[in-house]
């Protein structure tokens, strides 16, 4: 790989960290407001392989948010739209997409023991937790991304085990699910802020927006980035 491009992340970690992160391979799941600002900061620090895992397309309701979604990328699978934005980023990076809802019925399709990292960047609490046992199981490391939705204050944004958080209703029902399977520990990043009551901001009549969490790109693309900080440093022994 020619590193000329990544010579002020050499100034700053040296050749053989560098090399590290270039012969790395992570898997995320979910490339959306959080996911995607993960997948971005690990292609621009020259992580040689990503898999990316996700099976939504690009929305208009995306924009205010996501680093995958462009007028020009609405309507594309957000795996397909990221994998070229990160092609575009550095040519020689290996990449695998995957259009797929991760759940226990398709866990099979994956090879937990392949990925040196794994993040988890998905809504669903049963994925969630199918993810951090497959990885458990198999001594894979494994970060989580907690609730970003109904936030402002990307300041309130930290990594901690998800036995510490707080107010963080996910968190909350995972360490309950997380408990009944007997592990006693997981990083995550999570937000100490309490989530805003966004009921009098809402319009009456937008039914199908009443489940979905308000947010702004502010909060998940710090989570993004402490997603992949936390990586960036297990991959290169700091």
């Amino acid at each position: 790989m020619n590193c000329d491009w990544q010579k002020r992340s050499k100034m700053l970690i040296g050749q053989e960290a560098l090399v590290k992160l270039q012969n790395a391979k992570v898997a995320v799941f979910g490339v959306g407001g959080v996911g995607g600002f993960a997948v971005e900061a690990l292609a621009r620090s020259a992580v040689g392989s990503l898999v990316l895992i996700d099976a939504d397309e690009v929305e208009e309701s995306n924009l205010n948010r996501q680093i995958v979604a462009l007028r020009s990328t609405i309507g594309e699978s957000k795996v397909g739209a990221l994998g070229k934005r990160v092609k575009d980023i550095n040519p020689n990076i290996d990449i695998t997409l995957k259009k797929i809802f991760f759940s226990r019925d398709t866990a099979g399709e994956f090879d937990f023991t392949a990925y040196d990292y794994v993040i988890d960047a998905v809504d669903s609490l049963s994925a969630k937790l199918e993810l951090v046992k497959r990885c458990k199981e198999v001594g894979t490391p494994i970060i989580s991304s907690m609730g970003m939705g109904n936030r402002l204050h990307p300041e309130c944004v930290r990594v901690c085990d998800v036995y510490s958080t707080v107010n963080c209703p996910l968190a909350k029902r995972m360490r309950k699910e997380l408990r009944k399977l007997e592990i006693d520990c997981l990083k995550v990043v999570a937000s100490d802020e309490e989530p805003v009551d966004t009921s009098v901001y809402r319009a009456a009549d937008a039914k199908e927006e009443r489940g979905a969490p308000a947010s702004m790109v502010i909060v998940p693309a710090v989570a993004g980035m402490f997603l992949a900080s936390e990586v960036i440093e297990h991959l290169i022994g700091g």
